[in-house]
C-alpha cells in the first residue's frame, strides 16, 4: 500500500489540501489495495476558517512513500522551518514530493528544487523565480514531474497533478475512473498551458464541445487536422485557435495524447497484442504506438501492461 502523507500547517490553503484528501483518501474501489493516507502537522493547524487535527506530527512525513504539500496561502512570509525540515528529511529517506499551486514555496525553500524544471500558479511565478534563482521556473505549464520531485500550478492543475500520481501508481484506466467519479476531465497533461480560456471546458459551454466525444470515438482512424475542422464546421485556422483557447495546446497533440491514453487503457484491460492495440488508437503499426509511447509514457508498452495490468480491480 503505498502511503500518501499531507503535510500541513498554519497557512495552507483549505482548497488544495481537500482536493488531495479527496483523491487520496477516498477508496473508490477501483485497485487493490489503494492509498493510506495520513495528515501530519505540528499540531492543530488552521486552514482559511477551518481547523484541522492532524493523525501525526511532521516526522511522520519521513515513512510516507508520497509527501504532499499544499498550497501556501502567503508566499511573501518564508514557510515555517519546521514544515521545511521535515519534507527535506522526507525526501531525503526517499520519498517523492509534490507540491500543489504555492506549496512550490516550501520544496524551493527545502532546496528540493534547485538545478530542476518546476512551476506553480502562474501569478506567484515571478515571486519564486527571484527568489529561488537556482529553480528554473516555468510559468507557462499545469504542472512538471521530475521524477521524485513533482510541482503544480493553482487549483484545477492541482487535480491534474493528483491525477497523474494516480496514473503512475495505478494505470490510465484507474485514473480515468476517478476523475469520471470527480467529474473533471482526465487527458490534461502536464505541458499544457496554465493560460487558457476555459480550463476545465463543460460540456456544451464552448465550440469545440461536439468535437471532442466524435473524435474519442474515431481514434482507429488517420484524423487530420482538416477532418477535425471540417466536423468542427470552421477552418483549420479557427480550430487550432479555438483548441489554443480551450485546452491550451494543438489540434493535433490533443489528439495524440487521446490515442496515448486511449492504448493504456486496453493495454490495462484487454489481452490484444500491440498490433491490434496499434489499429485500435489510430497509430498504424506496432512501431509507431512503441515510438510514441514511450516518448510520453517513459517505458514500452509490454511494460507498461506488465506493471498495471495486475492493478485494475474488476
Amino acid at each position: 500500500m503505498i502511503t500518501v502523507a499531507l503535510a500541513v500547517t498554519d497557512g495552507m490553503l483549505h482548497f488544495e489540501l481537500s482536493l488531495a484528501y479527496e483523491v487520496f483518501g477516498t477508496d473508490p474501489g477501483l485497485a487493490d489495495p489503494w492509498y493510506e493516507l495520513v495528515v501530519c502537522g505540528p499540531g492543530a493547524v488552521r486552514a482559511g476558517r477551518f481547523l484541522l487535527e492532524p493523525d501525526h506530527g511532521l516526522d511522520r512525513l519521513r515513512q510516507a512513500h508520497t509527501v504532499i504539500v499544499p498550497g501556501w496561502a502567503d508566499v511573501d512570509v518564508d514557510p515555517p522551518a519546521d514544515l521545511v525540515d521535515a519534507v527535506r528529511a522526507a525526501h531525503e529517506s526517499g520519498a517523492r514530493v509534490a507540491s500543489l499551486c504555492t506549496g512550490a514555496f516550501v520544496l524551493a525553500a527545502a532546496g528540493l528544487l534547485d538545478g530542476k524544471r518546476a512551476t506553480t500558479h502562474w501569478a506567484h511565478t515571478r515571486d519564486l523565480a527571484a527568489r529561488h534563482p537556482h529553480v528554473q521556473v516555468d510559468p507557462d505549464v499545469l504542472y512538471v514531474d521530475s521524477g521524485s520531485v513533482l510541482t503544480s500550478a493553482g487549483k484545477a492543475a492541482a487535480m491534474d497533478l493528483c491525477l497523474h500520481l494516480v496514473r503512475l501508481d495505478h494505470g490510465s484506466s484507474v485514473a480515468n475512473a476517478v476523475a469520471r467519479r470527480l467529474v473533471v476531465p482526465p487527458h490534461r497533461d502536464g505541458g499544457q498551458s496554465q493560460f487558457v480560456t476555459t480550463p476545465v471546458p463543460a460540456p456544451g459551454s464552448h465550440p469545440l464541445a461536439d468535437l471532442f466525444p466524435w473524435v474519442i470515438e474515431r481514434l482507429d482512424r488517420p484524423l487530420t487536422v482538416e477532418d477535425l475542422a471540417r466536423r468542427a464546421r470552421m477552418s483549420s485556422r479557427n480550430l487550432n485557435r479555438h483548441f489554443r483557447s480551450v485546452t491550451g495546446t494543438t489540434p493535433l497533440q490533443w489528439l495524440l495524447t487521446q490515442r496515448i491514453r486511449h492504448a493504456q487503457e486496453l493495454l490495462e484491460t484487454t489481452d490484444d497484442g500491440i498490433d491490434t492495440i496499434a489499429e485500435a488508437t489510430g497509430m498504424g503499426t506496432a512501431t509507431t504506438l512503441r515510438r510514441h509511447f514511450n516518448r510520453r509514457v517513459g517505458v514500452p508498452p509490454d511494460a507498461y501492461r506488465r506493471t498495471f495490468r495486475s492493478r485494475v480491480r474488476p
